[in-house]
């Protein structure tokens, strides 16, 4: 299947200042598209730092996405850093700067025109009703670290991805982890192919352990939920999702 990383550029993440809600929303997305999101590393805005992950990654994954760091001011060095990771140059692109300028009511500032600049040879993607469109430079599409800018966008391109997606069963179980631990082990023993998750809840009242079961064969997943749901008791069985 595609792979791919997430790079996750800015002092405000690895501060704690800012949260990342972008992360979990691509995981999320691509996995539904069936894309294999294999890393995701969160990095400050140094443009040395930024071009060797982004060359390493985009060495190392099918699919490269950024976030953060494009916008007019002193710490959006992204565009830079890319440019950096494959030897480009920077230039202003004159289909962006055009729209700048007719997003403004009046003349654009130096900081506006900073946004236009992007690496030479960079391909720019259509973002739907968005002014700014997604900038792709070989395999990395690079991406603003604003949430609602960055799903508008990815949802613009989205059709780009494909894979075979990942089905997911979710059994409920009311019994410890340690109880059902021989009956896991068992499972993928049987079906060494399953990606098996098992997650413990606290706090919960009704079950006190989720367990979910991953394939990309929908018939072997059933064949799998079926043989747990044999190894488990009725009684431990809270609900099947």
């Amino acid at each position: 299947m595609p792979s791919a990383g997430l790079l996750v550029i800015g002092n405000e993440i690895l501060s704690g200042k800012v949260v990342d809600t972008n992360s979990p929303f691509l995981a999320g997305q691509l996995r539904e598209l069936g894309v294999d999101l294999e890393r995701i590393l969160v990095i400050p805005d140094e443009i040395e730092i930024i071009a060797s992950e982004v060359r390493r990654m985009s060495e190392d994954y099918d699919h490269v996405f950024t976030s953060g760091g494009i916008g007019p001011t002193h710490d959006d060095l992204t565009m830079d850093g890319v440019a950096l990771a494959f030897g480009q140059s920077m230039e202003l692109n004159g289909t962006i700067w055009e729209r700048i300028q007719r997003a403004q009511e009046g003349p654009p500032n130096d900081a506006m025109k900073k946004m236009a600049i992007i690496p030479e040879g960079a391909e720019t993607l259509d973002a739907g009703d968005l002014w700014f469109p997604v900038v792709k430079v070989k395999n990395v599409y690079v991406f603003p670290g604003i949430p609602q800018l960055f799903e508008k966008k990815f949802d613009s391109i989205r059709e780009r991805f494909s894979g075979v997606p990942i089905r997911l069963t979710r059994i409920f179980v009311t019994r410890y982890e340690s109880e059902i631990a021989e009956d896991l082990h068992l499972l993928l023993k049987e079906y060494p192919e399953l990606m098996l998750g098992s997650y413990p809840r606290i706090g919960e009242t009704e079950y006190r352990v989720m367990l979910t079961l991953e394939s990309r064969d929908q018939e072997y997943l059933a064949r799998a939920t079926s043989s747990l749901r044999e190894k488990l008791s009725d009684a431990a069985i809270h609900r099947i999702e």
